[in-house]
């Protein structure tokens, strides 16, 4: 993650300090973000601190991106149908955008999903007990700048060469990227 901060003219607020906290929140449900976030003048804002993503947010590696024809809430609430029809629990939506909202800040429409089974988490857990770190599982739908909504996980293939895991260690993991996979199309 790469995030540079700009001081133009203006001391850094809270608002400035709540971005910053905000941007660590997102990397640390696993979402790979560059930014660069920057005071904009009054005059050019309309507001005396106004903060504005400079570079388009980007994938990381082992992120998997579908294109989704719905809104981004619609798009969870999908994928949420899917889960709990098929005994997944849900744990926590998040909503980024409403949230930096909540703080003065704007953000195209960004909302994760936090979503798992124990019986196919655990057994990962004990394989590779820093798999903890992405698990339990998230679905991020998110808008990019020309209005394209999109939804993101993580690659079950990378999370198995990054733990050092076995085919049949991520195979509830797969069925589960396919499930979500399948609430876009």
């Amino acid at each position: 993650m790469t995030i540079e901060c700009e001081r133009q003219s203006q001391p850094m607020s809270g608002r400035a300090r709540s971005a910053a906290w905000f941007v660590a929140l997102i990397v640390a449900a696993g979402v790979s973000v560059t930014l660069r976030v920057g005071v904009v003048p009054a005059a050019e804002a309309g507001s005396p601190t106004m903060y504005r993503e400079r570079t388009p947010m980007k994938s990381g590696e082992g992120v998997i991106s579908r294109s989704s024809k719905y809104s981004v809430p619609e798009t969870l609430d999908r994928v949420e149908a899917v889960l709990r029809a098929k005994g997944v629990k849900v744990f926590a939506r998040i909503d980024h955008s409403g949230e930096a909202a909540s703080v003065g800040l704007t953000m195209p429409p960004t909302q994760l999903l936090i979503f798992g089974n124990p019986k196919g988490g655990t057994p990962v857990m004990l394989a590779a007990p820093t798999a903890a770190i992405d698990l339990p599982l998230k679905a991020l739908a998110w808008q990019d700048g020309d209005g394209k909504v999109w939804l993101s996980y993580n690659d079950p293939e990378y999370l198995k060469r990054r733990f050092g895991l076995t085919d049949d260690d991520v195979k509830p993991l797969a069925a589960t990227s396919a499930l979500i996979d399948g609430a876009v199309r």
